[in-house]
Formats: C-alpha cells, sequence, structure tokens
C-alpha cells in the first residue's frame, strides 16, 4: 500500500498577523510548495491533486524555528517552500512568515512535523 499524499503549511506564531494575512500566507506557502513538489516529482503532485489535497496546518513560535524545519526539508529532499514577506501590511519586510512543505508522503512530511501544534 502506498503511503498517504499530504501538504504540511508550518506558520509562525509569534508575527500577530490576522486571520485574513495568515490565510494569504498560508495560500502563498501551500502553491510554492505544491509547484516545487511538481517540479520533482509530477506523478506524485498530481496524486495528490486527485486524492482531495489533504493538507494540515501547525505554527512554529518564532522564525529561527521556521528556518530551521526548512533546512531540514531542504536537506532530506522534500519539496518545500518559505515565504518572505514583501512587508507592504502588516509586517516588516523580509520577515519569512510561513512554510510550505510537500505535497510528499506522510511519512516524510511527519519525521519533523509530528511535534508541532495546529494553528
Amino acid at each position: 500500500m502506498e503511503d498517504e499524499i499530504k501538504q504540511a503549511i508550518i506558520i509562525r506564531s509569534d508575527l500577530e498577523m490576522s486571520r485574513g494575512k495568515i490565510a494569504a500566507q498560508a495560500a502563498h506557502a501551500s502553491l510554492m510548495s505544491y509547484f516545487e513538489a511538481e517540479r520533482l516529482d509530477p506523478k506524485k503532485a498530481k496524486l495528490w491533486l486527485d486524492s482531495g489535497e489533504k493538507k494540515i496546518v501547525l505554527k512554529v513560535s518564532d522564525e529561527q524555528s521556521l528556518i530551521k524545519l526548512y533546512t531540514a526539508f531542504k536537506f532530506r529532499q522534500i519539496p518545500c517552500a518559505l515565504v518572505t514577506d514583501a512587508g507592504l501590511t502588516e509586517i516588516p519586510p523580509g520577515s519569512k512568515t510561513a512554510l510550505g512543505v510537500g505535497p510528499w508522503d506522510s511519512k516524510g512530511v511527519n519525521e519533523f512535523t509530528l511535534g508541532l501544534k495546529l494553528l
């Protein structure tokens, strides 16, 4: 049986973004990460699309934690994308706001996210 495919969206909770800003950052992370997954494994990306686009939204408490996760996923060659805000609305330019991981095998996504709390 093939492993389930899912995507994780990880948001920084320390930035005190509005709900709308969080939604926008999550959307950026999801799309950017999807395109990276599609580039690395088009069949897996299509399987995710065809199977309901399972995703989970989690949180970290600071930028350092977000960057550490990004580095770990990159090292494992799991598709991911780090969102850097332009600073046009609520937060300073250059702030790392979100991380998209996958879609990829749940086992790979879970490797570094199991200890994170839901947003």
